[in-house]
């Protein structure tokens, strides 16, 4: 059941978030502000076609949007995250839905590894970081009991503290973009 002040993500939303390259584009707007499939293309060292094409996909599936107001001339575009905070998905959507089940659990299978991929990328640069740093990285685990509705409650309570965080980001020379990911889910010893 999705929470009712969050949307369903269809499908093609899904398909298009994670895509590798897609996702590590969605990450460099999102970070990085507006670019231009250009300054994607040298972010990334893809080709500025290839770039072009995966931006279409995202723009195709709501989750980025031109911003027109920050081109030259006609033929520039600049690209932004579009409002995507409220979405929301589950496997058990596409439930009796063969393809959108392949496509979910697709997209959990990437995200996972995204996930991944940001703790052992900060594994492999943490010596690039002084002290302080280093200490303050975070992970936690436990074992929790709860009902559905309990980690329903808990991962509402979790989302409100991240959100004052986002909304509200550090300053100064010490602040540095921080990846935040938290994952509860049943599981046995």
């Amino acid at each position: 059941m999705t929470p009712a002040n969050r949307r369903r993500a269809e499908p093609s939303v899904l398909a298009a978030i994670h895509h590798p390259l897609r996702r590590r584009l969605l990450d460099l707007i999102y970070i990085d502000g507006p670019a231009t499939a250009s300054r994607l293309a040298e972010a990334t060292g893809e080709l500025v076609g290839n770039i072009s094409h995966h931006l279409k996909v995202l723009s195709a599936a709501g989750v980025i949007e031109e911003a027109p107001e920050l081109a030259k001339n006609r033929r520039e575009r600049w690209w932004r995250v579009a409002d995507t905070s409220s979405y929301s998905w589950s496997i058990a959507d596409a439930k009796g839905d063969p393809a959108a089940e392949l496509v979910a659990a697709t997209a959990e299978d990437a995200n996972l590894a995204h996930h991944v991929g940001k703790v052992r990328q900060w594994f492999d640069m943490r010596y690039e970081f002084e002290e302080p740093w280093v200490r303050a990285a975070y992970a936690t685990e436990r074992w929790l009991t709860l009902t559905p509705s309990r980690l329903d409650e808990l991962s509402e309570r979790i989302e409100e503290l991240v959100r004052e965080y986002a909304d509200e980001p550090s300053e100064g020379d010490d602040a540095h973009k921080v990846f935040f990911f938290a994952h509860a889910i049943p599981a046995r010893p």
